[in-house]
């Protein structure tokens, strides 16, 4: 049996390695990802939580954060491919859409 602090040690690693790569990077599909690693942190810790309370709603808000994380991929990676298209880069610095 693993440890439940464990679990939340690694949610927590996670959830940190997510925010420092969308702090830090400028591609926009790498923030993209670290934002989806920042999920599966959550997720990790609802999980955790769930298995040292034995209870069943914490794998209630993990399906519900997978829901939406679901939806936020595939509407994240099309707005990313329209940029794309029309600006020729991903990266976070050049891309201005709405300055004049």
């Amino acid at each position: 049996m693993i440890p439940v602090s464990h679990v939340l040690t690694l949610s927590a690693i996670l959830f940190t390695i997510g925010v420092s790569g969308v702090i830090l990077r400028r591609n926009a599909i790498v923030v993209f990802m670290c934002i989806e690693l920042m999920l599966n942190g959550v997720n990790l810790g609802f999980i955790g939580f769930a298995y040292g309370m034995q209870s069943m709603t914490g794998v209630m808000f993990m399906f519900f954060v997978l829901i939406v994380a679901a939806a936020e991929a595939v509407i994240g990676l099309a707005i990313i491919l329209a940029i794309f298209r029309n600006k020729g880069t991903v990266d976070i610095e050049e891309i201005n859409l709405l300055r004049w």
